[in-house]
């Protein structure tokens, strides 16, 4: 309980709600800011794998480091980018059982897919409460971000630049607790989209949380293309 009420819950709350008014008022904005940072990690992680390569193999150096840079730059895409294909409907899924249901059991179906996203999220950021279900599980991502917090231990093999050190004051390895932000903030995004796609289902204005038919409206959109 004492975590709930924690300023690390209160922070991503904060962000959420941010995210959430803003786009409200500048929806265009958010969505620049979402696809820019998820073209800057991909393209972060290319050109420090590329480099590595042409390091190591053609001046047989490279940077201690790159390895687990690029680690976690692919986790902070995925937990970045989960929200993201939540929101764009991108996600892929099997739907074929459930468009052979009724109307009505059709939407009951996408609800509880929404509904099992946001449960995902929920119990991934702070599982404790389930303790009251009779399930055995404690912790999540907002206490393990916590601990990490707390300790200050740092990374394996990611250290700060000397002169950083120097400048100020810093410890030799990154903090873990920086590297792992992206767990309770991916995780807090990922829900609200959720969130936002289980109000769109219920008022009809978006069919599933998923993308079931992209190939198949791929295939429509192009069928035409080799005829010329």
């Amino acid at each position: 309980m004492a975590l709930l009420l924690s300023l690390p819950v209160i922070a991503l709350a904060v962000i959420v709600v941010a995210f959430f008014v803003i786009e409200r008022l500048f929806p265009a904005a958010i969505t620049r800011f979402e696809e820019n940072l998820l073209a800057i990690l991909l393209a972060t992680i290319t050109v420090v794998s590329f480099s590595q390569v042409i390091a190591r193999y053609g001046f047989n150096s490279g940077w201690g480091g790159a390895l687990e840079f690029t680690r976690i730059l692919f986790a902070w895409l995925i937990l970045f980018g989960m929200s993201y294909g939540v929101k764009i409907g991108s996600h892929l899924g099997v739907d074929a059982f459930i468009r052979l249901l009724p109307a009505r059991g059709f939407r009951s179906a996408a609800l509880f897919g929404a509904a099992c996203g946001i449960a995902y999220a929920v119990i991934l950021l702070y599982s404790d409460w389930l303790q009251g279900l009779g399930a055995n599980a404690r912790g999540g991502a907002l206490d393990y971000w916590s601990k990490m917090f707390k300790i200050g231990i740092g990374l394996d093999d990611l250290r700060y630049p000397v002169w950083i050190q120097h400048a100020f004051g810093m410890q030799e390895r990154v903090q873990r607790w920086i590297a792992y932000l992206i767990l309770p903030i991916g995780l807090g995004l990922f829900g609200f989209r959720c969130v936002q796609a289980f109000i769109a289902i219920w008022r009809g204005e978006r069919e599933l949380i998923i993308a079931g038919h992209e190939a198949e409206d791929l295939v429509a959109e192009n069928k035409n293309a080799l005829k010329d």
